[in-house]
């Protein structure tokens, strides 16, 4: 089966390259960019994860954890070896030491006392209402007296409305999580680039909820046990309130991410990843198969100083896309790292590349 998803990615670097209009940007770095793309994968083919270069599976779970956790501070990020947001946190911290005129700890020490001294981490971690806060805390914020929390003005919780309308009202048109609080943006360290998801299903016809059902009994069966499936297939009797019976998913589900901007030598593979799991996520809390992912993607960089690494990407050959195992946790905010797997992951070695920040 031929990798899509990494000829897709591959075909944009070099549509950046070829056609890419020089741009300055707030880093200082410069890119060349494109203003738009769009990137659709299905999930049908594996999960989206590259095989072109070596993905940080770690750091793409423990992110999407965190996002669903509300968490805006880097401390458990850095306390499980993921440090993709510490430059923008240690910028904002270095930056605020000089205007008091005070010496910065160097960024080693900085990660030890965010890991090890909960108070530091609490006054220098912050990244501000970013992604986790707008999805389940939109506009709730901390009533502080003095140094103490005295009360939670609980805001809405973005991630809990999806569930409830895709499980009761899954024609709807208004499933969508907004992380572009336009009251809140001058708090963030960074203002969101993945700015909103929204989420799409359809029903699924008897013939393929049977074949599901056909192809769980086989997988079943392949593994040594054989759960309380009908045997669907041939059965020209079976029905969907049958199928309703073994919680056969009656629908799939796809999810659209937009993005404003989009560092795609190092951003666009991570979000990619990330959106798939959060699609099969949502869709195993709400008994669906996970359909199409597609990014509609804006100012569609490539950084000057990754070009010569984008090149090498394009060079190499894909390879066969992993599978996910993903063990079912009781709510979407109740997954821990431990629940998902990357099962037949192969890939090229890393290629390293600068963060601009």
């Amino acid at each position: 089966m031929i990798n899509n998803t990494d000829e897709a990615y591959k075909n944009l670097l070099r549509r950046i390259l070829e056609v890419g209009k020089e741009k300055g940007d707030r880093t200082g770095t410069g890119t060349i960019s494109i203003f738009s793309h769009t990137l659709e994968m299905d999930m049908a083919d594996g999960f989206p994860l590259l095989t072109t270069k070596k993905m940080f599976t770690k750091g793409i779970t423990h992110e999407l954890l965190w996002f669903l956790n509300g968490d805006t501070n880097i401390q458990y990020l850095v306390k499980n070896g993921v440090n993709i947001w510490t430059p923008d946190v240690y910028k904002k911290y270095v930056n605020g030491q000089l205007r008091k005129v005070a010496l910065p700890l160097p960024i080693k020490e900085f990660k030890e006392e965010i890991i090890n001294n909960n108070t530091f981490a609490k006054q220098f971690g912050e990244l501000g209402p970013i992604y986790g806060k707008q999805w389940v805390n939109w506009n709730g914020y901390d009533i502080v007296s003095g140094e103490e929390i005295e009360d939670l003005n609980e805001g809405v919780n973005q991630i809990e409305q999806v569930i409830e309308t895709l499980m009761f009202s899954p024609d709807s048109r208004r499933i969508i999580v907004n992380a572009w609080n336009v009251g809140e943006i001058k708090d963030m360290v960074l203002p969101p680039c993945h700015w909103a998801f929204e989420l799409y299903t359809e029903e699924l016809t008897l013939d393929e909820r049977i074949d599901i059902d056909f192809n769980n009994r086989r997988s079943e069966s392949e593994s040594g046990f054989v759960g309380p499936r009908i045997w669907a297939s041939g059965n020209d009797s079976t029905t969907h309130e049958d199928l309703d019976g073994v919680e056969i998913p009656r629908r799939r589900l796809s999810l659209k991410w937009h993005q404003r901007s989009v560092d795609t030598f190092l951003g666009l593979p991570f979000n990619i990843a990330s959106y798939g799991l959060l699609l099969n996520m949502l869709a195993q809390q709400c008994n669906m198969i996970p359909d199409k992912l597609v990014g509609d993607l804006t100012n569609v960089h490539i950084y000057k100083n990754h070009i010569d690494q984008c090149k090498e990407q394009i060079d190499r050959q894909s390879m066969d896309l992993c599978k996910l195992d993903l063990e079912k946790a009781d709510d979407m905010f109740s997954y821990k790292f431990e629940n998902v797997k990357f099962i037949d992951y192969y890939s090229h070695p890393p290629i390293k590349g600068d963060i601009s920040v």
